[in-house]
């Protein structure tokens, strides 16, 4: 049975729906920037998201939207800093932070992280080495490895290239010495792509979900999604992010990782009842 491990946890999947909830602690990202920008609000967030009933809390520190400027690692961990403190005190709370730098990486697992969510689109050796060292889950996500808003071109098809990079992933690892239990793969739905290859790929996504490695869908408030359902606001498109996540279900995801938690499990309810998934385990 398909397992993601991370420290001394992991998920088992019989079924269909875990839920991972974003929480931005910068004040420049695409749909809640500045919102939870201080720890306390932050912090009250993200218990909020966790009686709402999310699996994992995902904590951003650096935005990844289109035109989004960098910041160091330094910057990354002093936003951390507060907001792990008090978090990381949670019994029982799982926790990944979205980063792409090994520093930030190393410092977020040493205080309590689980799980590492790396957008940066390519193999790091130095983020492997953390990652290794600590025993944590690494998410990788296909961004083509370009600058956030830039758009690439793929002649064989968005879907093949993905593919293609998920198993180079994968191999690189397992060359590493990193299991493929402790691995889960995003195929990075709005990072380097037009609104074409994100119908594509979500058209083509049973193609890339794999039997022995996790799988994570994030298509929350995503541009595509508000270029189809011609919704500007990126607040305001919960319908058609509810609409997509339930085909990524349908089509084989194991994770999905919202803005809208609450509205996400009542989703994931119905999918559940009408196709007879159990859900997922948690061990600790």
């Amino acid at each position: 049975m398909k397992k993601f491990r991370f420290k001394n946890n992991e998920f088992i999947f019989s079924g269909k729906g875990l839920i991972m909830g974003i929480l931005n602690v910068t004040p420049d990202s695409f749909s809640d920037g500045g919102e939870f920008f201080g720890a306390d609000a932050a912090v009250n967030h993200a218990k909020k998201m966790l009686s709402d009933g999310a699996d994992i809390i995902d904590i951003g520190a650096m935005s990844t939207r289109p035109g989004s400027e960098p910041v160091s690692y330094s910057e990354e961990i002093r936003r951390l800093e507060p907001v792990l403190k008090e978090l990381c005190a949670i019994e029982n709370i799982i926790i990944s932070v979205d980063t792409i730098n090994p520093e930030t990486a190393d410092y977020a697992l040493a205080a309590g992280v689980h799980i590492i969510n790396d957008v940066s689109g390519y193999f790091n050796p130095a983020m492997a080495s953390v990652v290794k060292k600590h025993n944590a889950g690494w998410i990788m996500t296909h961004t083509g490895a370009v600058a956030s808003g830039s758009v690439v071109e793929y002649p064989d098809g968005v879907t093949v290239a993905v593919k293609d990079f998920f198993e180079s992933f994968i191999s690189d690892c397992e060359k590493f010495g990193i299991s493929k239990d402790y691995i889960c793969i995003d195929p990075g739905f709005g990072f380097a792509k037009t609104t074409d290859d994100n119908i594509e790929l979500l058209q083509n996504l049973e193609k890339l979900v794999r039997p022995d490695v996790a799988f994570l869908t994030a298509l929350s408030r995503k541009r595509f999604i508000g270029e189809i359902t011609e919704t500007a606001e990126a607040g305001e498109r919960l319908a058609g992010t509810l609409t997509a996540d339930i085909i990524a279900l349908m089509k084989g995801t194991d994770m999905l990782r919202v803005h809208d938690v609450k509205e996400t499990k009542q989703s994931i309810a119905i999918y559940n009842s009408i196709y007879n998934n159990k859900g997922t385990t948690i061990y600790g």
